[in-house]
């Protein structure tokens, strides 16, 4: 079988990112239309990306065997992935919070410059595909269909999350000789890291970068209307 090497914006790249909003915008509108089907949409998105994970851990396990500390799941797509699923299980406020600016901002950015290994069609890509993809589409879906929103000051709460977790992951990079959340090393592949300077000037660079995009995505909610929370059914 030929080995089909990723195309960065070609045609497969952009009808993948294409699709992921599509699907949110249709997951949003039946969750508006029928309130009982959103409870089974939200936690059907959540069972899927937490069953596709754990296939995911099935697999490197089997390919690479248990690798410590260099083979945690660790990174920030790792972290917000399963606060996407606890957000859409629970409808947490701050669970939301935290991945529809670090969620959708991190895993967008991955979703626009991947960092793969492997051709096109292999597992990785399309597990990485998959996760990443589902991911933004659980956390549009349960903005869009009005399930869940940012409250006024949820911007400094979700970066001082953020900050705290890298913090933390720094701390174990420094103690492990690991490379998690890039806070050593820039990725291998072109990314929004590659130009802000060499290590640690980057560093600053991805923080204001996370800070705008976090206001950005702020921007639509900033009338300071109180957003009243409903408990998931």
């Amino acid at each position: 079988m030929s080995r089909i090497h990723f195309q960065l914006f070609g045609p497969a790249h952009l009808l993948i990112l294409i699709s992921i909003p599509l699907l949110a915008i249709a997951l949003a509108q039946c969750c508006r239309r029928n309130k009982a089907a959103a409870r089974g949409i939200r936690l059907g998105l959540a069972a899927f990306l937490g069953v596709n994970e754990l296939i995911w851990y099935v697999y490197r396990i089997h390919v690479e065997g248990f690798r410590f500390p260099g083979g945690l799941p660790l990174n920030l797509c790792d972290v917000t992935l399963w606060a996407t699923v606890a957000a859409a299980c629970t409808l947490k406020p701050s669970a939301f919070e935290f991945v529809y600016y670090a969620g959708l901002a991190g895993m967008g950015m991955a979703l626009l410059t991947p960092d793969l290994w492997v051709p096109f069609w292999a597992y990785p890509t399309i597990y990485f595909f998959l996760a990443h993809g589902v991911a933004v589409v659980t956390v549009l879906t349960l903005l869009w269909s009005r399930l869940a929103r940012p409250r006024p000051g949820s911007v400094w709460r979700a970066l001082a999350m953020l900050n705290a977790y890298a913090l933390g992951i720094g701390l174990f990079d420094a103690i492990s000789k690991t490379n998690y959340m890039y806070l050593c090393q820039k990725p291998r592949a072109a990314s929004a890291l590659s130009y802000f300077g060499p290590w640690p000037v980057y560093l600053a660079g991805g923080e204001v970068v996370a800070l705008a995009l976090f206001w950005l995505l702020w921007l639509p909610f900033r009338s300071g209307r109180r957003v009243q929370w409903k408990a998931p059914a």
